[in-house]
């Protein structure tokens, strides 16, 4: 046991090293201009990104039978498939202010959906117009409450407020910040704006597709060719959607069944987990169906081969792991997320990427996608030779996760976990808890909390101590705060659930207080 806690000692510090490479105090001002990596042409790029979009809601890993995702299988068959991907903050606004910036959640300071995006964050496509880039930005914006506005980076511009329709409302969208009306399903009607910049592009210029999905996020609506294709299936509920199955859960994740993001009181209501997840799922198959309709008009166009098409969901979503639903937490369901890359140019057929990689990643990459040394500001690394099958000298064996209080939502507290190939390791702020500790390898499914086993006390303390470097090392020491904005979620059902008890562990007993 002594040598496993000196080799995880030694992976712990080669991962402070990598991040405190990439700290930085603030992003340059002024010049946009970055070094070339001297390699290749300039590719074409098309990100794709779903909302909502967890880990293993797709067709080819069979978690549920009725998940049906063809054409992202393909992408995964005939090009990579990214297995342990993460997002460092589970919520909108937080994860897509990183996929535009390369920068943590506490450096970018979008810390909720409700407030704006500081005037001073630098977004990559900026980066890509400076050496020539055509860059579009088509469907749900929704980095902070900056409304449906072009933002600075965009050509192209196709957008709505917050998190818009699936089906025809009165805000309509802004196209190139002319106010429009909705035509019909709103995934069907942002692919054909993608295709539309696609097919008007200078074909002299490289491009850079930003395709943004309103689906999966809630409440669901699937087209309605897609309507009712999950109903005759089964669902199959999480192993710890029975608190039975359980040991050590923190008495806030316990009391959180009964809430708006719990399976006893979901949303508020009387909501079915199982007909929801289907519901879920149908309404993912118009995503995956817009993913088929571009791959398409790339290959009509000749482009299939060799632009670089990155599919990713923003954060997990869980339907009923630990007793909850939606996201925010540090359990696998809410952080991990789909990652799907295809190039053939660049990328061999059934490509597995083992590494961990994050939605702080996505920047960087992109960015040495089109010939660009990524800033050292960047908190991210680009994944670029991994998905060309080599390794480089250096990558994490680590990854923060961090999660700020939402006067929204107060029933999920503030935290902040590191994970690595094994062990989870999460540290909550300002509650009177218990953390958690997971071996991930023995207990994939996060059952059995570790915390305040005897045998584990010296790992406990290495990867504190390595959780505070990481946060030293990036300026994360100081927490975010904002002002209270709308109203709050915090109900509970009188007829559910009742509080948890306080462990055993915290309680005093007082015939041996006596007895000193």
């Amino acid at each position: 046991m002594k040598r496993l806690y000196t080799l995880l000692l030694a992976k712990f510090v080669l991962v402070s090293v990598v991040f405190a490479q990439t700290a930085v105090v603030s992003q340059p001002k002024g010049s946009l201009k970055l070094s070339k990596t001297g390699t290749g042409k300039p590719r074409n790029i098309i990100y794709i990104l779903a909302d909502d979009h967890r880990y293993d809601a797709l067709g080819f890993l069979h978690t549920q039978d009725f998940i049906e995702t063809p054409n992202l299988d393909r992408m995964a068959r005939e090009g990579a498939y990214l297995p342990n991907a993460f997002v460092n903050n589970s919520l909108c606004s937080p994860s897509r202010a990183t996929i535009l910036t390369g920068l943590y959640s506490h450096k970018h300071t979008v810390i909720d959906n409700n407030h704006s995006v500081p005037p001073n964050l630098v977004f990559f496509p900026q980066y890509l117009q400076k050496v020539g880039y055509q860059t579009a930005m088509v469907g749900k914006w929704h980095a902070g409450n900056d409304g449906d506005d072009p933002k600075r980076g965009f050509d192209y511009w196709v957008s709505f407020k917050g998190q818009g329709s699936y089906l025809l409302e009165r805000n309509g969208l802004n196209v190139n910040g002319q106010h429009v009306k909705q035509k019909g399903y709103i995934t069907d009607e942002l692919t054909d704006y993608a295709i539309d910049f696609l097919d008007h592009r200078k074909k002299d210029k490289p491009f850079m597709l930003y395709l943004a999905h309103k689906g999966v996020h809630a409440d669901f609506i699937p087209a309605k060719r897609d309507s009712g294709r999950a109903a005759k299936y089964k669902f199959n509920p999480p192993f710890t959607m029975d608190p039975k199955n359980v040991t050590g859960a923190p008495m806030w994740v316990q009391n959180q069944r009964n809430s708006w993001h719990g399976i006893d009181f979901p949303y508020h209501s009387d909501l079915d987990i199982g007909v929801y997840y289907k519901k879920y799922a149908e309404t993912l198959h118009s995503v995956d169906e817009s993913v088929g309709k571009v791959m398409d008009y790339l290959k009509k166009e000749g482009l299939l081969e060799s632009t670089l098409i990155v599919y990713m969901g923003d954060n997990g979503f869980q339907f009923g792991e630990h007793g909850l639903i939606d996201k925010r937490n540090a359990y696998e369901a809410s952080m991990r997320v789909p990652l799907l890359a295809y190039c053939p140019e660049m990328i061999k057929p059934g490509t597995v990427v083992k590494q961990v990689v994050a939605n702080i990643d996505i920047a960087p990459t992109l960015l040495e996608a089109a010939g660009l040394k990524a800033p050292a500001y960047m908190d991210g690394m680009s994944y670029l030779s991994l998905l060309e099958g080599n390794t480089p000298p250096t990558w994490r064996t680590g990854l923060l996760y961090e999660y700020f209080w939402e006067r929204s939502f107060p029933h999920t507290p503030t935290m902040h976990a590191l994970r690595n190939d094994q062990y989870k390791y999460i540290h909550y702020y300002g509650i009177w808890d218990t953390d958690e500790l997971y071996d991930l390898k023995a207990d994939p499914l996060e059952a059995k909390n570790l915390i305040r086993d005897i045998n584990y006390k010296t790992l406990i303390q290495t990867m504190n101590t390595e959780l505070f470097k990481v946060l030293n090392a990036s300026n994360g020491m100081s927490l975010p705060l904002q002002t209270d904005v709308g109203g709050q979620s915090n109900l509970r059902n009188q007829n559910g659930a009742s509080e948890a008890k306080f462990p055993d562990y915290l309680l005093k007993d007082k015939k041996a207080d006596k007895r000193k």
